[in-house]
């Protein structure tokens, strides 16, 4: 399996390859600008070669950096497109589900040191989906 590429902004690796318009629909969604415009950083993954890893594929192949975003079928099948979002420097996993809308108050706060991982994990509702403050 080959390593995912390097790239200055946290990368977006789409796993599930079922639904062209849903991936399409969350793209659109990450790229939508938040309150006061915030906007996600991301690069974009898309390549086959990745289809259907699990979290620890995606984490054992990543070269740089802290965190990855990754577009599963859960996050292309659920309601609110909730992506799974993985800190690789957390030693109990460090996963949390996010709403796309809502991506960007994840990897801007993160990829800053603004913010700490617990306090998006605490933020999430019952179900581990974090949905905003």
């Amino acid at each position: 399996m080959k390593s995912l590429p390097q790239a200055e902004a946290t990368l977006l690796i789409r796993t599930d390859f079922s639904d062209q318009a849903a991936w399409e629909a969350l793209q659109t969604a990450v790229a939508t600008p938040q309150e006061e415009d915030f906007l996600a950083y991301v690069d974009i993954v898309d390549d086959p070669a990745y289809r259907d890893l699990t979290s620890e594929q995606v984490t054992s192949l990543a070269a740089d950096g802290e965190l990855l975003i990754v577009a599963d079928t859960t996050a292309l099948t659920e309601p609110g497109m909730p992506l799974l979002v993985i800190l690789k420097s957390e030693s109990d996993g460090g996963e949390l589900r996010v709403i796309a809308k809502e991506l960007a108050s994840i990897e801007n706060n993160i990829s800053i040191a603004n913010m700490d991982w617990s306090e998006f994990v605490d933020g999430a509702d019952e179900d581990g989906v974090f949905r905003g403050f």
